[in-house]
């Protein structure tokens, strides 16, 4: 199963962006989403941003990700 998960773009190289995921911070190409600026929320797969996502589509992922990681840790999954 692939897993793609939102990122914010904290700052921009050229065809990298440095993204903040949940605290940790990790380089990432921005090839397949050029258009991608700092502020922006990316959906990251593979060490690629492949998208720019709207900030609530994106909050609201994170929020689901955040109940399945507490319900695993929780016993109930």
């Amino acid at each position: 199963m692939c897993l793609a998960v939102p990122a914010l773009v904290k700052s921009i190289d050229g065809l990298e962006a440095e993204v903040d995921l949940g605290g940790v911070t990790r380089r990432t190409s921005l090839m397949l989403a050029p258009e991608a600026k700092v502020g922006d929320y990316v959906l990251l797969h593979a060490g690629y941003a492949i998208s720019v996502l709207d900030q609530g589509e994106a909050e609201e992922t994170l929020s689901i990700l955040r109940e399945m990681a507490r319900a695993t840790a929780d016993g109930g999954a």
